[in-house]
């Protein structure tokens, strides 16, 4: 019965292409967590379920759940999905491939007569890409599971200014739900999560791999309002003795920091290092030594230890420069949050899945964040699978072809089925 297993391609290209024209913004492809074009998607995707002849069902949350029931109906669920919201001016593929994917998948197994063990669950989730519009990780995910803190339905959406509660209860969903910790998914309930998504960077690109497997979603080191004080002067009547420079001491920062980067990496010590900010004030201006600097420093590896030995060469690095140069530094307030590791099984269960269709796949790290994480951390097994993706993501130019998409979602949907069986 497996080798009659094929992906729907036909149901795929033609939701990719109602998402890309109900979603595009004139510039990429817009759509709001807990908004308009998250909602539409969430149309389209269910249209094509009731097609297929699902199960429908919502949570709490607003996450949808698209099921094909499997003979033992009691038996804890597989589930595969993704998110269907973007950020501003993105691309269509960001999250969606990983909807797409899973319906895809199912209808294949629909139109083969293949009926699974256990129920086989697709999963749009809401607000993934809560980063670019609620400033918190994975509510919708997150949600799901009984983790949202209380006061995070309290924070404001970016661009509206009206908190994720009154989003969500205006969506017709159930913020005091969340508040009081309800989970619509558990341990017992799930035996396993599998994510796909583009991959964010140029790796498999570059390396000419249609797939990966990934090992983990980075922990990260985050400082978000740092910034260097100095003071200003005038550039052309003080000597160079005299200044207390904060442009210039943020620079040799970054720059000593990326040295340390590099150190690490020749030492096979995977992690990322961005300064995502490097500006100076709106007082500064031509003629004038800048006052005062500000930076916002963004580190990530799948192993911690990596983040902490950026971080402490950071801390050693700081009191040099600002003795040197005459400066202070005000770091603010940290985040970070906590790698999340693929399950060893699921991992292995992927691999087999495209050794066994003759798949050339690569075992890597994630270089971003994925709800796939969240489920991790809620002691859910998860895994990922990544497909090769042109011209970098969160933006209007993200060019997943066709065929590599076809590729990771035969292996997923050999995977879904040899775990459900």
């Amino acid at each position: 019965m497996l080798a009659n297993l094929t992906p729907d391609l036909d149901l795929a290209a033609r939701v990719f292409e109602a998402l890309h024209v109900r979603t595009h913004d004139g510039v990429g492809i817009t759509r709001e967590a807990y908004g308009r074009g998250e909602r539409i998607a969430h149309e389209i995707v269910l249209a094509e379920a009731q097609a297929i002849g699902l199960e429908i069902a919502t949570d709490h949350m607003g996450n949808r759940f698209l099921t094909l029931p499997g003979v033992d109906r009691a038996a804890p669920q597989v589930i595969v999905g993704s998110h269907l919201d973007s950020v501003v001016r993105g691309g269509n593929y960001d999250g969606a491939a990983g909807v797409v994917a899973g319906l895809a998948a199912v209808a294949g197994m629909v139109r083969a007569g293949f009926t699974p063990g256990r129920d086989v669950t697709v999963m749009a989730i809401r607000a993934e890409e809560a980063g670019s519009w609620f400033p918190t990780s994975y509510p919708g995910s997150r949600g799901a599971l009984g983790r949202l803190a209380p006061e995070e339905l309290d924070i404001r959406r970016q661009d509206s200014g009206r908190t994720l509660a009154e989003h969500m209860a205006e969506e017709g969903f159930d913020p005091e739900a969340a508040r009081a910790g309800r989970a619509s998914l558990t341990r017992e309930t799930v035996a396993a999560f599998v994510e796909l998504h583009i991959e964010q960077g140029p790796v498999l690109d570059v390396e000419g791999i249609p797939v990966g497997i990934v090992t983990g979603i980075p922990g990260s080191r985050r400082l978000r309002a740092a910034r260097v004080l100095g003071k200003y002067d005038h550039s052309g009547a003080t000597p160079r003795k005299y200044r207390h420079d904060a442009a210039i001491a943020l620079a040799e920062l970054a720059h000593r920091l990326d040295e340390e980067w590099a150190r690490l990496d020749a030492m096979g010590r995977e992690l990322v290092c961005t300064f995502c900010v490097l500006a100076t004030t709106a007082e500064a201006g031509f003629t004038k030594i800048p006052g005062e600097a500000r930076f916002e420093l963004d580190v990530r590896s799948v192993d911690r230890a990596n983040c902490d030995a950026l971080f402490a060469a950071l801390h050693r690095m700081v009191p040099e420069i600002a003795a040197r140069r005459g400066v202070r530094f005000e770091l603010g307030p940290e985040r970070d949050s906590q790698p999340g590791l693929m399950d060893q099984g699921v991992r292995e269960g992927l691999a087999k899945a495209a050794r066994d269709l003759g798949i050339a796949h690569k075992v890597m790290p994630s270089g971003g964040g994925h709800d796939a994480a969240a489920f991790a951390a809620a002691g859910i097994p998860a895994g990922m699978i990544f497909v090769r993706n042109q011209n970098g993501s969160h933006n209007p130019d993200e060019d997943m072809r066709i065929e590599d998409f076809a590729q990771a979602t035969a292996v997923l949907q050999r995977w879904m089925a040899e775990a459900s069986s």
